[in-house]
């Protein structure tokens, strides 16, 4: 490896939209998240539907004739 040439690696507290922090490391001084593990669907089992026009209300009218 040449010497000099990698970024200084520093332990940083990353802070999530949720409100949620822990410490990382990392070559930036601050980490500011949209998301994390204890607020992302696919770990907390909790699905957010966003519906944009009544999507869902009109696939549940037009297959709910069907069943």
């Amino acid at each position: 490896m040449k010497p000099a040439i990698h970024p200084e690696l520093h332990v940083v507290t990353a802070v999530c939209a949720c409100g949620n922090t822990f410490e990382t490391r990392s070559t930036k001084k601050e980490l500011r998240l949209e998301i994390c593990a204890a607020c992302h669907p696919f770990f907390t089992g909790k699905q957010k539907l966003v519906d944009t026009a009544g999507r869902v209300e009109r696939f549940n009218r037009r297959y709910a004739k069907n069943a």
